[in-house]
């Protein structure tokens, strides 16, 4: 019967993805999901706060390789799909204790009540009307220019009860950064999408930011083409997380999609005692989009519409698990199952083909198989045992976070966190913070001790080019959304060449 279901299943998927508008990205870690970028869950992201250690950062990043010039249509949510970001707080596996619901709504907004304009976004200091000279606002006066607008809901499940949060304030998402005179002043214009909610201490933001995951895309998906015999990094580059020392950064220039959530610990944790070590809480995350099983083309008014109950069409936790342990053929069967049906994909863990791959191409020794350090790193939390040589139960793929563990300052954040030297544990493994290098950790890890003495790695260690006020000379954002701003689409030139050096 699930093998049924879930053949359903993809084949309700293929068929929302092939009414969906394709266009090029990357991210795309399986073949279904890369036609249909709006459900592409592309990064997540979970860490403490180092604005508020008392809180943590939940990011849901989608629509991936915006090229910030690509207009006149520029990058949006979609307001077909459910985005979800789901918490496990007791540790069984089932990520069901505290999820949050993201829907968007998309509206039409003629500019001064009645003049239909072929931008979605208006703003020229040398139009004669005030009202048009650049949009300063999201919402009421300064904001007549954005002539399309997104607004969105956050819902919160818990314990079977659905909470609105955010009651009485209209929540829009931050447009595309298109360019100084349509939008004046970006920074002060994202800002107003911070959303806070007096009665839970839960803060919010969905706009678009600068993408903060850097690899050598071409590099890595050449079969491990990096560049460099092993050793590939020595050990000062290895070390230094302010330089790239061969990499060539796909996402430098490229803007994303970004979802944040920020709670407060003990609206996570009951009874949270950040100093009781003895019995740390750690929980579980991850994201998923979802689209409903019918689409009507043509619908009422001329819109499509759709019906019946929510498919998932991509699932997050750990970075890159879809794309380096999962093999091609079960991709997309994988994004459409929950996390803690893991067990079913637990050979993929045990023997994977991607470090038989790694020893091939650099000679390395990777470990015997079967793996079981693979399992008991992301599907297992510390302390639950393995079933011999299998996972046994709970067996769950989740982005695990302690939240004894105390934030490391951005200045003081290395890029290789658990596996730094020395570590730095409030980094990935440990949830995931941003600027983390989850390519070389996940390729170390993945190859084994052979790997990590090699210090095998893509060659790009540094997020180049953010910018706007709150960002370190390492590239990393301080303050909530935790993205930097993104960049502006006037400016593409500069984008290309920054995309070119």
């Amino acid at each position: 019967m699930k093998s049924k279901k879930l053949k359903s299943l993809l084949v309700t998927i293929l068929t929302l993805c092939l009414v969906t508008t394709a266009f090029g990205a990357s991210h795309r870690e399986a073949p279904l999901i890369a036609l249909d970028p709006a459900a592409d869950n592309t990064d997540v992201y979970a860490f403490r706060s180092w604005e508020n250690p008392d809180k943590v950062v939940f990011i849901l990043n989608t629509i991936p390789g915006q090229k910030p010039s690509d207009g006149p249509n520029y990058f949006e949510f979609d307001d077909e799909v459910l985005y979800k970001v789901y918490i496990d707080t007791n540790q069984d596996g089932k990520a069901d204790d505290i999820v949050y619901k993201i829907r968007f709504k998309t509206e039409t907004r003629p500019a001064l009540g009645s003049l239909n304009f072929p931008l979605v976004y208006v703003g020229h200091p040398n139009i004669p009307v005030p009202e048009l000279q650049g949009i300063t606002a999201l919402d009421g006066p300064g904001s007549e220019g954005l002539t399309r607008r997104q607004t969105y809901t956050v819902t919160e499940v818990r314990d079977k009860k659905y909470q609105q949060l955010f009651e009485g304030q209209t929540l829009v998402a931050v447009p595309s950064n298109v360019g100084p005179n349509t939008m004046p002043n970006y920074e002060a214009l994202a800002a107003q999408g911070i959303y806070s909610d007096s009665a839970t201490g839960i803060r919010v933001f969905a706009g678009q930011r600068y993408e903060t995951f850097y690899i050598d895309l071409g590099a890595v998906f050449d079969t491990v083409n990096l560049g460099r015999a092993v050793p590939a990094l020595t050990p000062e580059e290895d070390a230094n997380d302010h330089i790239n020392p061969f990499g060539i950064n796909r996402f430098k220039g490229f803007n994303i999609n970004s979802i944040a959530i920020e709670v407060p610990i003990n609206k996570i944790i009951k009874d949270y005692d950040a100093a009781d070590r003895n019995s740390p809480p750690i929980i579980g995350m991850y994201a998923s989009t979802s689209r409903q099983k019918i689409r009507i083309l043509g619908g009422e008014n001329g819109k499509n519409k759709t019906e019946g109950e929510f498919v998932q069409v991509s699932r997050m936790a750990n970075p890159l698990v879809n794309e380096l342990i999962i093999d091609t053929p079960t991709k997309d069967i994988w994004n459409a199952s929950e996390p803690e049906e893991e067990i079913r994909f637990q050979d993929f863990y045990k023997a994977p083909s991607i470090a038989t791959a790694l020893n091939l191409i650099f000679g390395l020794p990777v470990p015997a198989t079967p793996r079981t350090d693979l399992m008991q790193i992301f599907l297992k939390y510390p302390g639950q045992p393995l079933q011999e040589s299998n996972c046994g139960s709970p067996c769950a793929e989740l982005l695990r976070l302690n939240l004894s563990i105390p934030p490391t300052t951005p200045d003081n954040q290395k890029r290789l966190g658990g596996l730094a030297s020395p570590p730095d544990p409030a980094g990935f493994p440990n949830g995931r913070r941003p600027n983390d290098d989850v390519t070389d950790i996940a390729i170390r890890v993945v190859g084994g001790q052979a790997f990590l003495d090699a210090r095998v790695g893509d060659g790009v260690n540094f997020l180049e080019k953010a910018t706007g006020s709150n960002v370190t000379t390492n590239g990393i954002y301080t303050v909530f959304p935790f993205l930097p701003t993104p960049r502006p689409g006037r400016f593409e030139r500069d984008s290309n060449l920054m995309s070119m050096e």
